[in-house]
């Protein structure tokens, strides 16, 4: 139960419906929030949790005019990083296979970067998660990118979904960050906050 929001009004700027329902598990009112046209893009020579940081910091900045006073923001961004290489959300199914492929039979780091903010101040964090694949035929790849069509997901996977129950093998840190959400982390900064 978080004691310490002062009366704010939660507000998720996010469309996903993972983030959605991972914010609802901690019991917390939120209304949703979305602004189109966010660059989602970031400055060359940043690496690994840098990457989320900055997305979900600017992704906060786009925001914080449409904040009431008693409002409170959270924003997040989720990627999957592989060998200091991004995989966004694949563009089409051959981009969603090659993704897959690529992270197949391998451990790879899922980052998710965090904004909280009001008009008054605002904190950014970051959380990974590594994530181990068992080796994945060009079956399985197929089954799982025809039948579950993941180009919503950073990586083209979701771990809550079949790909996750038949090829993930280790898991090191929260499931929630993979999901796209780190609600543990994200539970004690706002209790901080």
């Amino acid at each position: 139960m978080i004691q310490r929001l002062d009366g704010k009004h939660v507000v998720l700027a996010s469309n996903s419906p993972r983030r959605k329902e991972l914010l609802a598990g901690l019991g917390i009112d939120f209304k949703v929030r979305t602004l189109k046209g966010i660059d989602e893009s970031w400055p060359d020579g940043l690496q690994g949790e840098d990457i989320p940081k900055y997305i979900s910091h600017t992704k906060a900045e786009a925001y914080l005019p449409t904040l009431a006073d008693d409002e409170l923001l959270i924003t997040a961004d989720t990627i999957v990083y592989l060998d200091h290489q991004v995989l966004g959300k694949p563009k089409d199914v051959a981009d969603a296979k090659a993704m897959l492929r690529m992270l197949a039979g391998r451990t790879h780091e899922v980052i998710t970067g965090v904004t909280i903010a009001t008009r008054q101040k605002q904190t950014t964090f970051a959380v990974t998660s590594l994530v181990t694949f068992a080796d994945l035929t060009d079956e399985e790849i197929r089954h799982y990118v025809e039948n579950y069509k993941p180009f919503d997901k950073a990586g083209a996977y979701g771990i809550q979904e079949w790909i996750g129950y038949i090829g993930v093998t280790r898991l090191e840190g929260s499931y929630f960050n993979v999901m796209g959400l780190p609600v543990q982390r994200l539970y004690t900064e706002l209790q901080r906050f």
